[in-house]
């Protein structure tokens, strides 16, 4: 299984690279995201899910990176029931009628009609959990002693990935190296449904050999590749 956000070396859509600044609205959209997840209305595996993953490819190579994470924040409050779709519609269309005209020159700017107390508002448990301590720190001592330890020779399991992972497809089977062992957490498979009963893991930054990984790799012997893999996708090189 592939999904969607796994592309795995398919065709996608050109990238131009850009060295500048976060535009206004892709600075604005982080801070959305933010807030929603220290407000309890979803974890960032959920984001990510929602954004990169559970979209069509012609949203996820026709929208940019941080289109998809605005459009993932109006899906996650419709799914949760925090506003109608016929809500955000209106308000869309006022916003289309206020800048009718463009930006020029002028700032993005809300205008909430009302502000409501929030004591009914549906959160997950895991943002008070973790105030004063934070995230990943929260599971500190939770998932017992590491598998693996640095320098220690892994293969990455090729597990079937059915509805999400963060684990690239291209390592999935290929042979690596601990190059550090990293912090305790609820696998991405597991914490992007908002599961509080989740066992933590350790997690690991495993080092991969360039011209080992990819065939007919042009650069040299000693370039490398390293990434963060749950311990559930790592098994003892033989």
């Amino acid at each position: 299984m592939k999904t969607v956000h796994d592309v795995g070396g398919e065709p996608d859509a050109p990238m131009k690279y850009e060295n500048k600044e976060y535009e206004y609205w892709e600075h604005m959209t982080y801070v959305i995201c933010e807030v929603l997840a220290w407000r309890g209305i979803w974890l960032s595996e959920e984001r990510r899910r929602i954004g990169n993953v559970d979209v069509g490819r012609a949203i996820y190579q026709g929208i940019p990176y941080y289109g998809r994470w605005l459009w993932a924040v109006a899906r996650v409050l419709i799914e949760k029931h925090h506003i109608s779709h016929g809500e955000l519609t209106d308000r869309m269309v006022e916003v289309q009628e206020r800048y009718r005209d463009g930006l020029a020159g002028r700032m993005l700017e809300a205008t909430p009609k009302s502000e409501g107390d929030g004591a009914d508002v549906r959160r997950n448990e895991h943002h008070i959990r973790a105030v004063g301590i934070g995230d990943p720190q929260i599971y500190a001592g939770k998932a017992g002693t590491p598998k693996f330890s640095v320098g220690e020779a892994v293969v990455v399991r090729d597990l079937p990935a059915l509805l999400y992972t963060r684990t690239p497809e291209y390592v999935r089977g290929a042979k690596g190296v601990i190059a550090e062992v990293t912090y305790e957490s609820p696998a991405p498979e597991d914490e992007t449904w908002d599961r509080t009963d989740a066992t933590p893991e350790w997690f690991y930054i495993v080092r991969f050999n360039l011209s080992e990984l990819f065939y007919g790799y042009t650069g040299t012997s000693t370039d490398t590749l390293q990434t963060e893999i749950p311990e559930r996708w790592l098994e003892k090189s033989l």
